[in-house]
């Protein structure tokens, strides 16, 4: 019995000796790395979030680094997308973008380049043919090629209406016919058969600039097209804008119809003394009622009136032929400019006329 018992007791020590060592391997084991570092929560690969890099101002490690620019960061940089991925690319980078930047779409249009000045200080262009002159006297301040003899577009709507307001009778009733309205492409579609006030088409022509209306006050003033371009011509040379010919009242491009960036400054003093002509020109928009009581607004097409708090007028025009053209007028205290630009670009004829115009005003 005392051999039994002292049996068991040998065990239970060798036991409890067993578990005591084990313990103290697991301790061990917990207590020293084979680092030597002491012990600390682990961190996984991810625990360096972007958010933690943005509020711990983490530099990347080299391996972050390398994969900062992986297989598919390279072929979208260095390869053509084909339609499919371009469209899914396009996608993803403007995400990526919008979220770090938040920046509106910029446009060419709403971006354009700074203007460039020659050592005299004058803006410079890149319009064909450039005229800057007091809008009192006639003084020339600035001139690039402005005897050269160019398509007009729409500008020469300026002597359309300077002729109907000169007549005057603007409270007159005037019935469209047929004839008036084969005048593409920009049209207001006025029908055969109605009848408007004349300065309600007057009002029109200088704010949106219509053909159909310019056919219309035309035939209204002479008769015919034909009777009125012979009026524009004998007009024109009366103010002494002699190196023009006109053919038709809204600039529509057709053989043997010219001016010149001189003679359309010469047309634009005249009409910028006509008080009827200054009140409508400086209209930003117009509400036209048509004959049937409908109603449309109508945008002035001129963009510098909305950029330039000074710009108070005066005429756009676009052909192919005749490129993008604008006769502007500006104003301050005790100066008055007009500007002529003719066969510019879509973007640069407004930039450039915004630039010739300060610079007029405060030369």
């Amino acid at each position: 019995m005392k051999s039994r018992n002292w049996i068991l007791f040998l065990c239970a020590f060798i036991l409890v000796s067993a578990l005591s060592a084990w313990g103290q391997d697991v301790v061990d084991s917990e207590a020293v790395r084979p680092s030597g570092i002491s012990p600390g929560p682990v961190r996984k690969a991810h625990a360096v979030t972007a958010k933690d890099k943005e509020d711990g101002d983490v530099s990347p490690s080299p391996a972050r680094k390398a994969h900062a620019v992986t297989a598919k960061d390279k072929e979208d940089a260095d390869v053509s997308p084909t339609p499919a991925r371009k469209k899914q690319t396009e996608k993803s980078t403007h995400a990526r973008s919008h979220r770090a930047h938040a920046k509106p779409k910029e446009t060419p249009e709403s971006t354009p380049a700074p203007t460039e000045f020659t050592p005299e200080g004058i803006p410079k262009t890149g319009a064909a043919s450039v005229i800057v002159v007091d809008a009192h006297n006639g003084q020339t301040l600035y001139e690039k090629n402005p005897d050269q003899l160019r398509a007009a577009a729409s500008t020469q709507k300026l002597l359309t209406a300077l002729i109907i307001a000169e007549r005057g009778f603007l409270d007159q009733p005037v019935t469209v016919q047929q004839i008036d309205t084969m005048a593409e492409p920009v049209k207001l579609n006025i029908k055969p058969g109605d009848t408007y006030q004349r300065i309600d088409l007057l009002r029109a022509l200088l704010v949106k600039s219509p053909n159909d209306v310019a056919r219309c006050l035309a035939r209204d003033n002479a008769g015919s097209v034909e009777a009125f371009a012979e009026v524009m011509n004998r007009r024109a040379h009366e103010l002494g804008a002699v190196n023009s010919h006109f053919v038709n009242p809204n600039g529509l491009p057709i053989p043997g119809q010219y001016s010149s960036a001189r003679d359309l400054s010469i047309i634009a003093k005249a009409a910028y003394a006509n008080p009827t002509i200054r009140s409508i020109v400086c209209l930003p928009n117009l509400v036209f009622r048509y004959a049937n009581g409908r109603t449309r607004e109508l945008e002035n097409t001129n963009k510098v009136l909305k950029r330039l708090s000074y710009c108070n007028g005066m005429k756009t025009g676009y052909t192919e032929a005749a490129g993008h053209c604008l006769i502007a007028s500006g104003t301050r205290p005790g100066r008055d400019i007009i500007v002529v630009v003719l066969g510019d670009s879509k973007s640069g004829v407004w930039q450039d006329a915004s630039a010739l115009l300060s610079w007029g005003l405060w030369m």
